[in-house]
């Protein structure tokens, strides 16, 4: 979050704190300066995936094609100055900030619930003004920028504070984001996002020097000085009497500027008068109406004390529990068979196996020799396995395998960005989800919090292994009617699996054709399509799951009708051959309010694909399950106004789809037990009885002829 107001008071009151940089040239002196390491930018990502969404249009869902384009484009850049990109994701919404949280989430679903008003007066889609993130859009950045080649960190705490730990620990140039708390942190140099001028690789750099100076406080100051204005930590409301005083005795108020203003300079002033010592900070404790826990200004000015350093305000025997527990992340694991067996999986369970990926190689009885190189996966399974069976003595792994390994690999894989989900389900028990594009007028079609809930159930499941004594797991996801005022408490539910659900040791351990089966038929168990498995698997990987997930909402939402299955499919059908260029160049004469809904709920079902996939020991490649593999959002708009407007098959298919294909997809998705499609002109049903089969292969014929038409 920041200081509120601290960013607009530099850009405003201290202009010389904002000098504009050319990163070219700080590279060039970075590798002067630092002969042994390259210049590193670390990227505060989650502050900077706004400014990377540059297609048009962004509310049908995500122009997933064209933002790759622009990310890859992104680093270009930077990689032909020579900058190396680390890129820093929030993996978790910690405790004390969860208000903060949901305040965002309210005042998220009232500009929804405004941007859907305006779609459905104007039909189409407003100005940059009303602009919202489409969904999931920072989930599949991190995979994203991941598939590019990028390093890309997933946190285990707050991202700003190990941003800024990184910065400061591996001498980087310099971060790049946009949040005050940068201005905080004694780090290295903070560089805007939002000034970047990528042509010309140019920016603004802020000065915590010069911003001190007009200040007329210290670099120690600052995390004091944030505290008192109010933070993640110290609540702004708790505050409003000691601002009073300052403004009333501050030599600095200005009528001129803003009251925010002025309370940033008198409260400046006020702590440049008194001693810099511990007992100063207890005696703004005492004075401040912080409730029962007086050792908030405590804390807060602790978050911002970075791995090494100290503050006069802390006493230096007092350790700081996050600075703890980043180090506790950062360390190796002493335990050497817990040690060796993580670095075997990471390497031999990697579902980005497709990429070249650092393997540490171990010998049995010597954990500290470690041997980095690219290799791919293929090449180092045998060998690894060879060491882990000798070092432990077993063939291959050990009968039980206690809990807190899996946790640990799934932490590793967590940080990693390598799986979804996973970890903060089995350490805390608690996962969350923000906002949709949905339109909560709509009550025909459920929030897809609720539309996805049953499969989560069964993720939960497999994850937490406790047969009947399932712990409950804590649900912070907004739908309709949700106020967040405490967690949806949701119970496991085993799914159908024949022959029982298998452990996690077999799914995430085990090896052979026999287990990669078992892997796939539990993700299909979780959407309830067991019995589709071998229809399923004729097709190509990334059709699979999108047909996977499209069964699966036309068993969960009955209003669904024949023309959005015709819609859907279409997309999926005519997208793979269209290149990002393509997809710019099309253009709609009106958007849809109702398929921007339902563009919404299939791009968070992928995000409940890629839960599974990771809790099942990744049957799919994470890559094969992506959006912009599957999905686009103006195609889709386009698909689905041609289905409701009763276009013929042959325009809808573009007379482009592969026969053999189509026919195992339409039967996939279609033909499902007990439920029926209808067609929104009431004049067509389509159900899982035998006739059905034969509109089907109506359907078939016809696509059929429309190819050897084509051909």
């Amino acid at each position: 979050m920041g200081v509120k107001g601290l960013q607009g008071f530099v850009a405003r009151v201290c202009p010389d704190a904002c000098k504009t940089v050319d990163l070219r040239e700080m590279a060039e002196k970075h590798r002067i300066d630092h002969p042994d390491s390259p210049p590193v930018i670390v990227v505060d990502a989650m502050g900077c995936v706004r400014h990377w969404y540059t297609p048009e249009f962004w509310v049908c869902g995500g122009q997933w094609r064209e933002y790759l384009a622009i990310l890859e484009d992104f680093i270009k850049v930077f990689m032909a100055a020579g900058i190396k990109l680390v890129f820093y994701f929030d993996g978790v919404v910690e405790e004390k900030k969860r208000e903060e949280w949901i305040k965002r989430r309210m005042k998220n679903t009232e500009e929804i619930a405004r941007l859907f008003q305006f779609i459905k007066t104007h039909r189409k889609q407003p100005g940059r003004e009303m602009f919202v993130l489409p969904s999931a859009l920072p989930t599949f950045t991190r995979y994203a920028l991941k598939s590019l080649g990028q390093e890309t960190v997933c946190t285990l705490q707050e991202a700003d504070f190990e941003v800024a730990a990184y910065g400061l620990q591996h001498d980087c140039m310099g971060i790049l984001g946009q949040d005050s708390d940068y201005l905080i942190y004694n780090t290295c140099p903070y560089f805007s996002i939002e000034n970047l001028r990528l042509d010309r690789l140019v920016t603004v750099m802020y000065s915590r020097e010069v911003l001190c100076r007009v200040l007329g406080i210290s670099l120690t100051h600052l995390p004091l000085f944030a505290c008192l204005l109010g933070n993640d930590v110290v609540p702004e409301s708790q505050l409003e009497g000691f601002w009073h005083k300052c403004l009333i005795n501050s030599p600095h108020r200005n009528n001129s500027y803003s009251r925010r203003t002025n309370i940033l300079l008198s409260v400046a002033n006020y702590i440049s008068k008194i001693p810099c010592s511990y007992s100063s900070l207890r005696h703004l404790e005492e004075m401040l109406p912080l409730g029962s826990d007086k050792t908030l200004l405590y804390r807060g000015v602790s978050s911002y004390l970075l791995p090494g350093q100290q503050s006069p305000w802390i006493p230096p025997n007092i350790t700081n529990c996050q600075m703890l527990s980043f180090q506790q992340q950062s360390a190796f694991c002493q335990d050497k068979e817990i040690f060796q067996v993580t670095c075997f999986l990471k390497t031999a369970f990697n579902p980005f196996s497709i990429q070249p990926i650092f393997v540490l190689g171990i010998a049995p009885t010597q954990v500290q020799d470690l041997v980095l190189g690219p290799v791919k996966i293929d090449e180092v399974c045998t060998d690894h396995l060879s060491n882990l069976s000798r070092f432990l003595g077993l063939n291959p792994f050990p009968p039980i395998i206690p809990s807190f390994f899996f946790e640990q690999l799934a932490k590793e894989q967590h940080i990693q960005s390598e799986n979804y989900s996973i970890f903060n389900i089995l350490s805390n028990g608690e996962i969350e989800c923000s906002n949709s594009l949905e339109d909560d007028c709509d009550t025909e079609i459920p929030g897809q919090a609720l539309i996805y809930r049953p499969a989560r159930q069964h993720i939960y499941s497999i994850l937490l292994e406790s047969g009947k004594d399932y712990p409950l797991v804590k649900e912070w996801f907004v739908y309709s009617g949700n106020h967040l005022k405490q967690p949806d408490l949701i119970q496991p539910v085993q799914p159908s699996v024949t022959g029982g659900t298998p452990n996690l040791k077999t799914l995430w351990l085990a090896k052979g054709p026999d287990v990669e089966k078992q892997r796939y038929n539990t993700l299909l168990a979780c959407f309830h399509l067991q019995e589709e498995m071998e229809e399923l698997q004729a097709l190509e990987a990334p059709v699979a799951g999108f047909c996977c997930l499209l069964a699966y909402l036309m068993m969960q939402v009955s209003s669904l009708s024949l023309e959005d299955l015709n819609a859907f499919l279409a997309l999926v059908l005519c997208l793979k051959g269209k290149s990002a260029a393509q997809l710019t160049g099309l253009q709609l004469a009106q958007v849809d309010p109702r398929a921007v809904h339902l563009g919404s709920v299939l791009i968070r079902g992928l995000t409940t694909l890629l839960m599974a996939n990771s809790a099942c020991g990744f049957p799919f490649k994470m890559d094969d399950l992506m959006p912009w593999a599957v999905f686009d959002g103006k195609l889709f708009q386009e698909k689905y106004q041609q289905s409701h407007r009763g276009c013929s098959m042959e325009e809808l298919l573009e007379g482009n789809v592969r026969t053999v294909n189509q026919k195992k997809v339409c039967i996939q998705v279609c033909v499902l037990e007990s439920h029926q499609v209808l067609s929104c002109s009431s004049k067509y049903v389509f159900s899982s009885q035998p006739h059905f089969v034969l509109q089907i292969w109506v359907f078939i014929r016809f696509a059929c002829y429309v190819t050897e038409r084509s051909v």
